[in-house]
């Protein structure tokens, strides 16, 4: 037997994009949209019963989440800070001393490579050193006394490391900060600005100053 009446609810696309779909499990288009629910008699929608919505609604399998579906990285936006916090890391030990050894560079640029970057040559990565090394301030005093670059690195390390550092999980955070300590041990044990270099990317990546300790400890006992 049909229904007499019921509230029907009518949706309106608001707006539209890309984003992680929690029931796909992967990157998928979306339509944001905003709804009415309308009082219906007879299937025919009469009197007005508020707003509801907004939701984002998958392209794909039709299913409907709240807004806040949106804060989720979609998988090519997450690779993408990824690789740009390791090559920001790179750089910043390269500034630290070290960038003139072979071993060094070439760890590097393994690192950056193995990120994204696969195009990525020594001789870039010396050049951007440079060119950050050049830049006399952005943030005064930041980044530690006697760093080579430290200014304009400060700010790099920030604008590479803290958007993410939410969306990995510690074991993640860790791994980035392995990497920058496996380049500065390329030559040799820590030199204390590549301590003080690492203790910034620790910071950036909200890790304690004891699990970073930790941390670099851990890889100065690792075979090379």
């Amino acid at each position: 037997m049909q229904r007499v009446w019921g509230v029907r609810t009518t949706w309106r696309t608001v707006g539209d994009g890309e984003f992680f779909c929690p029931e796909c499990g992967g990157d998928r288009n979306y339509r944001r949209r905003a709804g009415r629910r309308r009082l219906a008699v007879f299937g025919l929608p009469l009197l007005s019963r508020g707003a509801t919505g907004p939701v984002v609604e998958c392209s794909a399998c039709g299913g409907r989440f709240g807004a806040d579906a949106l804060d989720h990285l979609t998988s090519t936006r997450f690779s993408a800070m990824l690789r740009d916090a390791v090559h920001t890391v790179a750089l910043a030990v390269l500034a630290a001393g070290g960038a003139e050894d072979r071993t060094v560079r070439e760890t590097a640029v393994g690192a950056v490579r193995e990120a994204g970057f696969e195009d990525c040559t020594g001789e870039q990565l010396l050049a951007l050193v440079e060119s950050l090394a050049a830049d006399t301030g952005r943030l005064p005093g930041s980044f530690d006394e006697g760093f080579e670059g430290g200014t304009a690195l400060a700010i790099e390390l920030h604008e590479a490391l803290d958007p993410i550092a939410p969306h990995l999980v510690p074991a993640g955070c860790e791994s980035i900060l392995v990497q920058g300590a496996r380049i500065a041990l390329a030559d040799g044990p820590y030199t204390p600005t590549e301590r003080e270099a690492l203790a910034a990317v620790g910071r950036a990546l909200r890790i304690s100053c004891e699990d970073t300790e930790r941390v670099l400890q851990a890889a100065a006992r690792m075979p090379s």
